[in-house]
């Protein structure tokens, strides 16, 4: 049946003429506070997504080239062509080759872990909130059911022994729509989360192959 033929109450709350405070009022307290989470959870896709570009975390080309440059004995070439690279995996190949050339071995391995945990403290920064609001988000949407099938409950108790069952069932599906709206937010932050997760991963793996390839390289004859 087409939307313009059915009638007013079968369409979804979103799609009455509505304003927006008037829907989220229906679900109460819990649907203001699921809307601040869903405002929270884009901005924190788009700021992880920005700030990914920003470190270049799939840029993998420039370090690769760094490094095979190091293993070839062009340990100053490899040392520029990794500095003026750009991007997470070029910068910690970087910091390897001078620790490697400044250092004893154990103590710039040391200092080549350290600079690496802190570059993927910043990779991974952010997913502790998106976490947080995956798991959060449902939570609250089932208080804010709970809490609406409690008034509807009450309001079919006040009608006394001829309740009307329209205001029952409209209570019900008013109260249902905060568990929908934390499973809409707890979705979208939950597949944010595992992908950020995934993308941070691989950005370790990458350097500990990277950091790896230049220990086990001869140190360069130029940098002994």
């Amino acid at each position: 049946m087409p939307e313009a033929m059915l009638p007013e109450a079968m369409l979804p709350e979103a799609m009455l003429p509505e304003g927006l405070a008037a829907f989220l009022a229906r679900g109460g307290p819990a649907m203001w506070a699921i809307a601040a989470l869903s405002v929270l959870t884009l901005a924190l896709i788009l700021w992880k997504l920005a700030g990914f570009l920003a470190a270049g975390v799939w840029r993998r080309a420039a370090a690769e080239a760094a490094v095979a440059l190091w293993a070839a004995g062009r340990g100053a070439e490899a040392r520029a062509a990794a500095a003026a690279a750009g991007g997470v995996r070029a910068r910690l190949a970087a910091a390897a080759m001078a620790a490697r050339a400044a250092l004893p071995e154990a103590t710039a391995r040391e200092e080549v872990a350290r600079q690496a945990r802190a570059l993927l403290a910043e990779a991974r920064a952010g997913l502790r909130a998106l976490d947080l609001i995956a798991t959060l988000a449902p939570l609250l949407g089932l208080l804010g059911t709970v809490l609406g099938m409690i008034a509807a409950f009450r309001a079919l108790q006040a009608a006394g022994a001829r309740p009307d069952p329209a205001v029952l069932a409209g209570g019900i599906w008013e109260a249902l729509l905060t568990t929908a709206a934390g499973m809409a937010v707890a979705i979208p932050a939950a597949a944010a989360l595992s992908w950020a997760e995934g993308v941070a991963e691989r950005l370790r793996l990458d350097l500990e192959d990277l950091a790896t390839r230049i220990f086990v390289a001869p140190l360069p004859g130029g940098l002994r």
